[in-house]
This record gives structure tokens, C-alpha cells and sequence, in this order.
């Protein structure tokens, strides 16, 4: 650790001295080796074996039902056997429509060990929003839940295979042209035969809107996933101390990839169990928490603010609790305060990431580690990675405690967007930099601090608005001339998305309309809450649509 304190003062000194030389920021622990030219599936379940019938896995916080990491191993099989036996091939794409549930983590599991491609989708979006990410990634298979299926209408005209988990209704989801997923889990394993699968082939397409635009599916690798767990979870001393003895608790949405990847997979790679929650509901968290003994709780600042306003929590033993993770947004140190006067056995932990990079930085400030974090701190360099800050105009890097953007280097970043060559050079540079769109600085212990950012998305309790899809509804309207979509600050969401909007001329639109038109169209996080009409949208010499002076009125 000294030689890696007195390499990094000594590269200052050079990089001073000479202005070509990059100031590249490392983790504290040291790099390990990382068995990334693994096929996903077989590198998380590399230490259980397909006996190991004992030691729970899944837990479905909804009904109680458990699976062991062998009742999972041998499922997922059998369920990759049944997408296998349906025309499913290596490189295919199968969409998952599902709500958090056991199904929904088999499903991810059984597609990828076949070697097809896993895109995971909102199941409350709406049908033009299903539809457009479906056409996209040329989905080829949707596994959903009935109560969903009557969106899909339109893509099971064009040949998409459409599968029902059982939620009561298998009757009335086969007649429609579906098949049961019941059947998948029923298939003979012995008939699939061994996927081929390369370390650089996708093995998931989350969709982001990066920093900027549209959102765009992410290319994410079987070596970039197995890169990104193992960064956090394994080796001496690691980033996430999950253990074979932890309950972690999921009501985060698993179509996220933070939460199947940062969480599930990380989970199932340690050997702890993981407990699913269809949604957040704060008093059945806490009931199940007393329940399973949970010791790890992730959340998202929304999540900690409810806990904290409670007047319920003395009600539960929540003793258990030795953890609590924050991602989506940095989790303020008035919040921390507040709910470790509730949780005195916890320590706290911030993660800092975005999808085309997996997790950039974490907090170290965990039980087994000799490092601590200060308020604010996302935490340091993830291992096996490098980080660079750049001035925005000139791209040159910078050193300790000057802001620029964030950028990362690594095995962990995504392959690229898909079928989006010049958005994909945009982001990560011909040096194979990442660049976030995060505007932050290192300081002198190596700590990062998140203080502004140069990309244009709304954070709506830790999901992503892209203000473009927005700006593209509202132009869409025949009675708006002009618009343009801004964060406005709230107090339990983070941000809400407001409309500028310039009418046309003679309009009689009114506030309401503006958001009846956008809101039926999009999920709820995406909906307009408030309209304002403007003269002009301003823009700069270029045509660049300057949101800082909009942001500003409010």
C-alpha cells in the first residue's frame, strides 16, 4: 500500500512537470486476477456445486417459496433446454417482461447460459415503449406475466414467441397464443446441447441514454460482466463483503442492471441468499427483515428517506441489518445521520456507476476494510480499473482536487451501443476511455466526489429520463412549436422532468393538455409535472438547445 501511495505522489510530481503525461487514478487495493474468459453462468456458480441442495438462493419474499443453489442450477437448465427446444439460438434476443420475482432471475440465468442475449424491459411501460426497445434488439422471445400480454398483441403478429409465468391465469395466457412457462421448466436438460460461447460475445442489452439522446441499447459482454462482479466481490479484502451467511434484500427493480448484476449475480457469486420483493413497500421490508434475519439492505435515496419519516420502524427488530448500500444518487450525510439512529448495527456504503461502465467506484467503508469514507465520498477507484478526471474543453487531464469529467478505463465497460457506431466513439475514445458525462474530482485520499454533470438525464428516483424521448412526444403535437424537457428538483423523487414549451401560434393548449398528451404515452417516472409556455427555447450559435438557462428559470 505504501509503494502504491509513493507511485502515486511520484506520478504527480512527473505529470506537473510534464503536460503530456495523463494523471491516472487507481484503486487502493490491489488488482487480482479476474477468470473473466468464463461463460457467465459458469463462472457465478463456479463454487457451488449442482449438489448443493441446502443453502438457499432465492427467496420469493411474496409467497415464501425457496430455491437452493442447486434447485436453480438444475432449473435454469431445464429452462434454457425449453427456450432451446423453441428455436432460441446463440447470439438470439429474448426480452424479459417480468416484474421483481424468482422467475425473473431464472429466466436472466437460463437465457445466458445459452448463449442467447437477455433484454429486460419496464413491465409497465407502455406498448410503443415495449414495442420500440423489442424492434431494436431484434427480440426474438418475451417471457412476461398475462397481465401483460395484451401489449404485446402487435409483436406476436410479427412472429415474436411469447411466454407466461403463472400468475393464475395460464388458461387464459395460452389462448392467447402464448406458452406456458411452467413447460420450460418441465424441458429435458439433457437435450441442450453445450453452449460455444466466447468471452466477447453479448450476453445482455440493458438500454441507457448514456449521456445524452435516446436511449440506446448497451452491449454488455460475458468478460465485462464477469469483469464488473468480480471487481466487487472477489479476492482479499473485497469491494462488496457479501458472505455465504447474508440475506440481502431486493426490492429495487431487478430490470435494472444494477440490481441483477451489481446485486443478483454478485449475491449468487458469494454464496448468500437473496430475497425478492415484487416492489417496495416500506412495512412489509421491515416485516421480512425481522423475519429472514436480512443483513444487507440496498437502497436508493428515496427508499432511505421513507425509512427514515416512518413512524413504524420501532415496531420491527431490525438488529440484523450490518449493511446498507446506496446507489442511483449519493446518499446525503443529513439522510446517513438520520437513518443510522435507526439501524446503530449498519455501516454504509455508496456505489457510483452507470451501465456502459458497470460500477466505476465504491465506498469502502465496510466492516473487513481498513478504509474509511468521508460524507459525500462516492468511494474510490473500483479495482482492476483506472480513472482519469479531463477539463471539458480542452480534454487535458487533471490532477487531485480539480473538477472535470470522470472517465474509465477497463475489462468492465460495455462492447458499445447497439447499431450505433458514432454514438459508441462518442463515449469511450480511441485510448479506450469511458466518458461518463459525471463532473467530479479525486482528492488527496483518493476519494471521488460527484459535484455536477455534463449529461442531460433526468434521475426520477434512481430510473432514467432521457429529456429527448420527452422533447420528441412533445414535438410530435400539432399545436407545439418548440420544446424542451429540464430537471427540477424534488424532495422525494430527486428530480421530475418539467416541459418548456413554445405553442403554436393561435394555440389554446393549456397545461393539462401538454400532459395528457405526453403521460399516456410514456411510464410513470417519464411523466411531464409540470408545464411551462415560453416565447423562445433558448439555443446557442450551433443550434445546441442550452438547458442550463431553462434549469435556471426554474
Amino acid at each position: 500500500m505504501a509503494f502504491r501511495q509513493q507511485e502515486a505522489l511520484s506520478l504527480t510530481k512527473k505529470t506537473d512537470q510534464d503536460p503530456s503525461q495523463d494523471f491516472i487514478f487507481r484503486s487502493k487495493l490491489p488488482d487480482i486476477s479476474i477468470p473473466n474468459h468464463l461463460p457467465l453462468t459458469e463462472y457465478v456458480f463456479s463454487g457451488h456445486r449442482d449438489g448443493d441442495s441446502t443453502t438457499k438462493c432465492l427467496i420469493d419474499g411474496a409467497t415464501g417459496r425457496v430455491f437452493t443453489y442447486a434447485d436453480v442450477q438444475i432449473t435454469l437448465r431445464r429452462i434454457a433446454a425449453g427456450i432451446y427446444g423453441m428455436g432460441i439460438r446463440h447470439g438470439d434476443t429474448v426480452m424479459l417482461l417480468l416484474p421483481n420475482s424468482p422467475e425473473f432471475a431464472l429466466s436472466f440465468l437460463a437465457v445466458v447460459h445459452l448463449g442467447a442475449v437477455s433484454t429486460s424491459a419496464n413491465p409497465l411501460f407502455t406498448q410503443t415503449e415495449i414495442a420500440k426497445q423489442a424492434k431494436a434488439s431484434a427480440v426474438k422471445m418475451i417471457i412476461t406475466k398475462s397481465c401483460h400480454v395484451h401489449k404485446l398483441t402487435n409483436l406476436q403478429q410479427l412472429g415474436v414467441v411469447i411466454v407466461c409465468v403463472d400468475d393464475g391465469n395460464d388458461v387464459v395466457s395460452l389462448a392467447d397464443g402464448c406458452v406456458s412457462f411452467r413447460e420450460l421448466t418441465q424441458a429435458d436438460e439433457t437435450k441442450l446441447p453445450k453452449p460455444q460461447i466466447s468471452p466477447e460475445d453479448t450476453v445482455s442489452i440493458p438500454y441507457s441514454s448514456g449521456t445524452t439522446g435516446l436511449p440506446k441499447g448497451v452491449m454488455i459482454t460475458h468478460k465485462g460482466l464477469v469483469t464488473s462482479i468480480s471487481q466487487k466481490v472477489d479476492g482479499e479484502n473485497p469491494n462488496l463483503n457479501f458472505t455465504r451467511d447474508d440475506v440481502i434484500i431486493c426490492f429495487l427493480p431487478m430490470f435494472h442492471t444494477f440490481t441483477h448484476s451489481s446485486l443478483m449475480l454478485s449475491a449468487m457469486r458469494t454464496g448468500a441468499a437473496f430475497l425478492i420483493l415484487p416492489r417496495f413497500e416500506l412495512n412489509l421490508v421491515m416485516e421480512l427483515i425481522q423475519r429472514y434475519k436480512v443483513t444487507v439492505v440496498p437502497v436508493a435515496p428515496p427508499v432511505v428517506l421513507a425509512f427514515v419519516k416512518s413512524l413504524e420502524t420501532e415496531k420491527y427488530d431490525l438488529s440484523s441489518v450490518r449493511m446498507m448500500l446506496s446507489g442511483a444518487a449519493t446518499l446525503k450525510k443529513e439522510l446517513e445521520d438520520a437513518v443510522r439512529l435507526k439501524l446503530p448495527n449498519a455501516i454504509f456504503g455508496q456505489s457510483y456507476g452507470m451501465t456502459e461502465a458497470g460500477t466505476v467506484a465504491n465506498s469502502l467503508a465496510f466492516a473487513k476494510s481498513p478504509f474509511k469514507t468521508k460524507s459525500g465520498s462516492c468511494g474510490t477507484v473500483i479495482r482492476n480499473a483506472e480513472m482519469k478526471v479531463v477539463d471539458t474543453i480542452s480534454g487535458v487531464s487533471l490532477p487531485r482536487n480539480k473538477p472535470g469529467e470522470i472517465c474509465i478505463r477497463g475489462d468492465q465497460l460495455m462492447k458499445g451501443y447497439l447499431n450505433d457506431p458514432i454514438a459508441t466513439v462518442r463515449t469511450i475514445d480511441k485510448d479506450g476511455w469511458l466518458h461518463t458525462g459525471d463532473i467530479g474530482f479525486v482528492d488527496e485520499d483518493d476519494e471521488i466526489f460527484i459535484v455536477d454533470r455534463l449529461k442531460e438525464l433526468i434521475k426520477f428516483k434512481g430510473y432514467q429520463v432521457a429529456p429527448a424521448e420527452l422533447e420528441a412526444l412533445l414535438i410530435s403535437h400539432p399545436c407545439i412549436k418548440d420544446a424542451a424537457v429540464v430537471a427540477m428538483k424534488d424532495e422525494i423523487a430527486g428530480e421530475v422532468p418539467v416541459a418548456c414549451v413554445v405553442k403554436s401560434e393561435g394555440s389554446k393548449l393549456t397545461e393539462e393538455d401538454v400532459k395528457n398528451y405526453v403521460n399516456k404515452q410514456v411510464v410513470h417516472y417519464k411523466r411531464i409535472k409540470m408545464v411551462l409556455f415560453v416565447k423562445s427555447i433558448p439555443k446557442s450559435a450551433s443550434g445546441k438547445l442550452l438547458r442550463k438557462v431553462l434549469r435556471a428559470k426554474l
